[in-house]
């Protein structure tokens, strides 16, 4: 019997405990932290071995494989040493993907990939497709294909997830775009982050896809001087396109397998440019997988996106309140000031990753009236937009900094929570902090 072990007792390391257990493997879950309630009674209820507070190497260091979960770093002692001992360390995806014979489409990128793995698996799932959704949202994907076992799977997959994959081949790849972000896990090298995301593309085949933005130069200079098998399917809001999807008019142009599909921009439920292309990428991959149009059209129309991205959360007294605790980097507040129509009260900061915030001035100084700091050190934030914003006030939580920016407000602004930071230092995660900033302005 072959020996599995588990490094982290969260939903992807326990769904991947379920499914090596179902598949005969002894199984061991080991967390150097605690395991949640939740999870303990799952493995409890399947008979699953497990220890917390500690990684006994005598226990670990006897696995023929070990799945490791995506927030443990490679440069860690303990992962370090099983490469010595020439153990397979891999990830959820690589372990689950030998027991499905699932179409998978798998996406990745720095920002928008929970919005269009949502939106692609809205779109396959209206179509009456079957289909599940997992990676970094929802249900494990390693638990999914022991209980559901779907035909197709939508994967959201983090760098994290893609730094430990050797043969994980979806037939639809996408990449949303490439920014700088996680530099921490990447020694601070950006170009070891971009090898990382394309990682996603590595064993595609001839007949696999890869679909990406064209607009991206980060993309682009990879494709000029690698080469990956998968045919390419660009998507470009600048550019026009005899292949893939661009912008006629005012009008969405898709152009892929002989069949065109023109949409106006107008009709789609998510606003702003980046959505745009998210739109453009949700539907060539459900185009790859012969949806009809009109169901695709009418699914684009009634999508309501992602909980903590760009979402309404109240108007109170005229005032807008936007919660986009999701923007954990620069680019993807970027995205959000970019969407802002009004004047606007700026929430940001947090634990910052190495964040460069200069490519933001144009917008705070066009959009942004005052900026309200969350987080325990915004020194940089401070430095960075001192001289072209006066109001800057600094506070300690998600109910004082809803507070100062009720008073800040006035009729006809809007309040963004868009913190282009992690959330670690005051709050569990940013979903912890988005929810913390609904109640603040639900109970103002």
């Amino acid at each position: 019997m072959q020996r599995l072990v588990v490094l982290g007792g969260g939903e992807s390391g326990v769904g991947t405990a379920i499914l090596g257990k179902q598949k005969g493997y002894e199984v061991f879950v080991s967390d150097k932290g605690q395991i949640s309630n939740k999870y303990k009674e799952v493995l409890l209820n399947n008979n699953i071995d497990f220890e917390e507070n500690q990684h006994t190497e005598s226990e670990i260091l006897n696995a023929d494989v070990v799945m490791k979960s995506p927030g443990i770093p490679d440069k860690v002692a303990l992962v370090k040493k099983l490469i010595q001992n020439a153990i397979p360390v891999i990830s959820e995806m690589e372990f689950a993907v030998p027991f499905t014979n699932a179409n998978i489409i798998g996406i990745t990128g720095s920002n928008g990939k929970t919005t269009t793995t949502l939106l692609t698996h809205y779109i396959l799932k209206n179509a009456g497709i079957n289909v599940g959704v997992a990676g970094n949202i929802g249900d494990s994907f390693a638990k999914q294909v022991a209980e559901n076992d779907f035909k197709n799977y939508v994967l959201e997959i983090s760098s994290f997830q893609l730094d430990g994959v050797q043969d994980f081949n979806p037939h639809i790849a996408m990449i949303t775009n490439i920014s700088p972000d996680h530099l921490d896990r990447y020694n601070y090298k950006f170009e070891n982050y971009i090898e990382s995301k394309f990682k996603i593309t590595k064993n595609q085949k001839a007949t696999d896809y890869l679909i990406y933005d064209a607009d991206d130069e980060f993309i682009n200079n990879w494709l000029i001087k690698n080469k990956t098998k998968a045919k390419l399917v660009p998507f470009s809001i600048k550019k026009q396109l005899e292949y893939g999807a661009c912008i006629k008019g005012q009008n969405i142009s898709i152009n892929i397998n002989k069949e065109e599909i023109n949409m106006p921009i107008s009709t789609l439920s998510l606003k702003g440019k980046h959505n745009t292309k998210n739109a453009m990428a949700a539907t060539m991959a459900a185009q790859l997988l012969k949806v009809r149009k009109d169901s695709i059209k009418e699914s684009l129309a009634t999508f309501e996106g992602a909980e903590h991205r760009l979402e309404a959360v109240a108007k109170i007294k005229d005032v807008e309140y936007i919660n986009d605790s999701k923007a954990t980097n620069v680019n993807a507040t970027f995205y959000a000031l970019e969407c802002m129509d009004k004047q606007t009260i700026w929430i940001v900061g947090g634990v910052d990753k190495g964040n460069d915030y200069t490519d933001l001035l144009p917008l705070v100084r066009e959009k942004v009236k005052a900026i309200v700091c969350l987080g325990l050190d915004n020194e940089k934030i401070k430095s960075t937009f001192g001289n072209v914003i006066d109001m800057i006030v600094e506070t300690a939580g998600a109910e004082e900094a809803v507070k100062v920016s009720q008073k800040l407000a006035e009729r006809g602004n809007a309040v963004l929570l868009s913190p282009a930071c992690a959330s670690f230092d005051l709050f569990d995660n940013y979903e912890d902090r988005g929810r913390k900033f609904k109640n603040a302005v639900k109970s103002l």
